[in-house]
């Protein structure tokens, strides 16, 4: 068996924000700004609260083709663990995964795969 890499997505909407809430949100938005969106194995949080209410947080995991579904578990338990702490309460929360290793090729990785006799 081989070791495979997930991408897990974790999205939800704030729920009920409280004006101090809102405004600490905004006051940290730079560093969580879609622009600057990356999967790591902590979980890294993008969220526009001037625009909408919505929030995604992207978790690199991995582990056997098997251990998606607790891969995805666990980045909802940490998204949700985040939240909680500071006081953020949410709503559907949702999320989806990836295996890497079922991922489409890109043109350049195919172009690469058929030079090699992949």
């Amino acid at each position: 068996m081989s070791n495979r890499t997930f991408r897990i997505t974790v999205r939800g909407v704030f729920d009920s924000l409280s004006t101090e809430q809102r405004a600490e949100l905004l006051a940290h938005a730079d560093e969580h700004d879609v622009l600057r969106s990356a999967f790591t194995a902590e979980g890294h949080l993008t969220y526009d609260v001037a625009a909408r209410d919505a929030f995604t947080f992207r978790f690199l995991d991995s582990g056997e083709e098997e251990d998606i579904l607790e891969a995805s578990e666990r980045a909802e338990a940490t998204a949700k663990e985040w939240l909680t702490e500071r006081g953020y309460r949410y709503k559907n929360l949702r999320s989806s995964a990836e295996d890497l290793s079922q991922a489409p090729l890109g043109k350049r990785q195919r172009r690469e795969a058929a030079r090699k006799g992949i």
